[in-house]
């Protein structure tokens, strides 16, 4: 009798994880003995199998090497087990390419990041040979510590559906992209190139390479991992169970009006091809400046910028209208947005508080490295956080510029010394209007959301 009931127990979880096998319909990408079905391109690191493994090992003098899927995927779960030198950077490309039209056959696309370094940018998303960074995991510090150095294996997953590519390391998520530039190509294993003081030798190890493809994949429930979403004035299911709603619904100025009045101003603003669009004046600010007409604390705001040569504007919050600023401006608090190499703003005020990404005239923003500040006519992504214990922070392109505390000692001596001091309680109201500069130049927003928190 107990011989029976064992049996038929262990019948039953065998169906019960073949049925699961079957549900999920992973196909696997390497035998574990050959590289049949992949294909070299761009440098001349060197790859080959040991141990049920591939191993990829640098060599010196040779660019970026990817050994890539000979079939393409669109939509899809990719899971991979790897295996990193320290110090050795790399990746997994995805919906890649390589075109003969696209410098000489360059490998381009997406690509979710391997980085054994104290950056711990593991899992986040790059364009390689094309935009860049899309997604830097500054922004979701739980997933930065995800994944494991020092010669550990690591677990990759990333989920393309559609136009949402969402990754994980060893099952935390890191990043969650909304994206639209490139629907299918390759999967890739890159083995990054090596500069001039590097030894060659260093070596990357992957296994248990395996893909679901097919109309009954199913993503991972929504989560909790910050969103960047690059599709215009949309709002991805992410973004709608964390509680995001659009302050700029593409079309026109609906929940907009001017400030102190009533309605919109009849100069400088128009909507276009789904951008808010502040057209050039005198140079003069001529009381133009719009508002939200509901009032937000605390809360979550995302937006993206575009500057002309020489502009300046701003995105303002905690905007408080019976503050008298002489039919100028509405006065709040102020995430600067300007042309830091051609407007004079720039060397004015206090050790830079008046510099792109500053709280204005007040506390200066931390500056990026170069190669993160976007050129003039590019587009930026500006995110003001303020959470319920008055913690705000101010951040750039995935990059956290400025932060502090709202009604602390520090605040309020800032703002003693300041052009706000005779604004008796600036920037402390419970709630208040979120604002867009007319500064008299050229600037442009799209892209604008807002949750409380």
């Amino acid at each position: 009798m107990k011989q029976t009931f064992f049996s038929g127990l262990l019948i039953l979880c065998t169906l019960s994880f073949s049925t699961l096998a079957q549900k999920e319909k992973w196909t696997s990408l390497f035998d574990g003995k050959t590289l049949n079905g992949w294909k070299q391109l761009g440098g001349q690191a060197k790859y080959e199998v040991k141990n049920g493994e591939i191993v990829g090992t640098t060599v010196s003098n040779t660019p970026n090497s990817f050994l890539c899927s000979e079939k393409d995927y669109g939509d899809f779960v990719f899971e991979v087990e790897l295996n990193v030198a320290e110090g050795m950077n790399s990746g997994i490309q995805f919906r890649s390419l390589s075109k003969p039209d696209y410098q000489n056959g360059r490998v381009h696309g997406y690509q979710m990041e391997v980085d054994p370094s104290d950056r711990a940018w593991s899992g986040g998303i790059y364009d390689e040979a094309r935009r860049d960074w899309l997604y830097i995991p500054n922004i979701n510090p739980t997933g930065q510590k995800a994944f494991k150095r020092n010669g550990q294996w690591n677990k990759y997953r990333v989920e393309a559906i559609g136009n949402v590519i969402r990754t994980w390391v060893n099952d935390v998520p890191v990043a969650c992209l909304i994206d639209n530039v490139t629907d299918k190509g390759f999967i890739a294993l890159q083995v990054h190139s090596i500069g001039k003081d590097q030894q060659p030798g260093q070596q990357i190890r992957w296994r248990n390479i395996r893909i679901q493809t097919g109309a009954d994949i199913k993503p991972r429930p929504t989560d909790q991992t910050p969103v960047v979403n690059l599709t215009l004035n949309t709002l991805s299911e992410q973004e709608k169970a964390q509680g995001f709603k659009l302050l700029f619904n593409g079309n026109d100025f609906a929940g907009w009006r001017g400030a102190n009045q009533d309605k919109m101003p009849q100069h400088h603003w128009k909507v276009e091809n789904g951008e808010i669009n502040v057209s050039p004046s005198d140079g003069s600010e001529t009381g133009n400046d719009i508002v939200t007409e509901q009032q937000f604390g605390p809360f979550e705001l995302t937006f993206e910028f575009k500057l002309t040569e020489g502009a300046n504007s701003g995105v303002k919050y905690f905007v408080n209208e019976t503050f008298d600023a002489g039919g100028k401006s509405g006065i709040g608090l102020e995430f600067q947005v300007l042309d830091d190499e051609k407007h004079p703003d720039a060397k004015m005020g206090a050790v830079g508080n008046r510099t792109l990404g500053s709280l204005y005239d007040l506390i200066p923003s931390y500056k990026q490295d170069k190669r993160f500040q976007k050129k003039i006519g590019e587009w930026n992504q500006g995110r003001v956080i303020v959470y319920p214990n008055n913690l705000v922070q101010h951040w750039l392109n995935g990059f956290k510029v400025v932060e502090y505390e709202r009604g602390s000692n520090i605040y309020k001596a800032l703002v003693a010394r300041s052009k706000y001091q005779k604004f008796e309680g600036f920037g402390m109201g419970q709630k208040g209007h979120i604002l867009l500069q007319d500064h008299g130049n050229n600037v442009s927003f799209k892209n604008i959301k807002i949750r409380e928190l």
